[in-house]
């Protein structure tokens, strides 16, 4: 799956786990950068990213994640 797949993929998993049409993605996003991102919503998006691509995130995986660019990496990396 290419990268611009990826991100459209994730960027309606973002939609609607944050019930907001307007996020727009980049490398550099953190939960700073997204309104009600909390530590539920981080589980709940986390579980639909796993759902939509069909993967599993490792505990030391998911340690790693600082920005959405880590995510998108993480999810190009497991498709593989």
């Amino acid at each position: 799956m290419e990268r611009t797949e990826i991100i459209e993929k994730l960027t309606a998993v973002f939609h609607e786990v944050f019930n907001d049409n307007n996020i727009v993605l980049s490398d550099e996003m953190t939960a700073k950068d997204v309104e009600n991102w909390d530590s539920l919503t981080h589980m709940l998006m986390i579980t639909k990213v796993e759902e939509t691509f069909g993967i599993k995130f490792k505990l030391k995986e998911l340690n790693k994640l600082k920005m959405v660019g880590d995510l998108i990496n993480t999810i190009e990396t497991k498709l593989q």
